[in-house]
């Protein structure tokens, strides 16, 4: 059983080569919010938790679905048994995400042994330093992407035990509990994101890729951020609109856009775990 989340598509390829080589049921975060999030385990049966890194930290709407879901076995043994693991993306380093996601997991009985994390690109450039790879360096994360899911694979299907992720960066602590607190308190909003009105094509794609239901597309009319708390400025609608009309303020107006499989490429021969709008 695996749950993901993705906002770009990162995520979702690897989430979606994990489960497609393992033989894994594939659950979307999102989605599973809407239900009654009460899941028994097989005998067995592996538990895998993948996600994009959102400033050095799980993504919130991943916290609130740890911290509602009900997990169950259904030969008695208890929850700690089954071999638990998770695959992290980021642009560049991870922090202390999995030290975090280990904590959150252990309240819910869950023994967090395997953290695996893959660097992507880059696809957050709300920040003054941030900005979208150069083709050569996303073609470059992608080929290296490919190859360390096959190592990644390999070791979740043995069951091993991996207590460290490979990217940790320099000063995790401090960009996971200083400045990835600030962020994830503060940042995370749909406040800032503007529309131009004389670009806004009405194709609505902003609307179908927004995982969380955000944004609200009237025929005739552009599109209406919600300010519900749902957003979790995975900015996927200013990725994929096709017309650069959306920005996160004044920051992203001069920016790259990225999303994963924008171009059609095959990747690892994978397929598509969701359709666009989970990308």
């Amino acid at each position: 059983m695996i749950f993901y989340y993705s906002g770009t598509g990162n995520t979702q390829w690897a989430a979606g080569l994990l489960a497609k080589r393992l033989g894994e049921r594939l659950l979307f975060i999102p989605d599973e919010l809407k239900g009654d999030m009460h899941y028994t385990l097989a005998s067995g049966e592996m538990v895998g938790f993948c996600f994009p890194v959102h400033g050095w930290q799980p993504p919130h709407i991943v916290r609130k679905f740890i911290g509602s879901m009900q997990l169950h076995t259904a030969d008695g043994l208890p929850l700690d048994s089954h071999y638990t693991y998770t695959l992290v993306t980021c642009g560049d380093s991870v922090g202390r995400t999995t030290s975090i996601l280990r904590k959150l997991l252990a309240g819910k009985g869950l023994d967090l042994r395997g953290h695996y994390d893959i660097v992507m690109p880059e696809s957050y450039v709300c920040l003054p330093f941030m900005y979208t790879d150069t083709p050569q360096r996303e073609r470059q994360k992608k080929e290296q992407a490919a190859k360390d899911m096959e190592h990644i694979i390999g070791s979740i299907r043995q069951q091993a035990v991996c207590p460290e992720p490979r990217h940790p960066g320099a000063l995790p602590g401090i960009y996971s509990y200083v400045i990835g607190a600030y962020f994830n308190k503060f940042m995370i909003t749909d406040k800032p994101f503007r529309v131009d009105e004389d670009r806004c094509i009405g194709c609505g794609r902003c609307a179908g890729a927004c995982s969380t239901g955000n944004i609200s597309m009237e025929k005739g009319h552009t599109p209406q951020f919600m300010h519900s708390g749902a957003c979790t400025c995975c900015l996927s609608c200013y990725h994929h609109c096709p017309v650069h009309a959306i920005n996160y303020g004044r920051i992203t107006r001069k920016r790259g856009q990225y999303y994963f499989g924008r171009s059609g490429e095959p990747d690892s021969g994978s397929t598509p775990a969701a359709p666009e709008k989970k990308n």
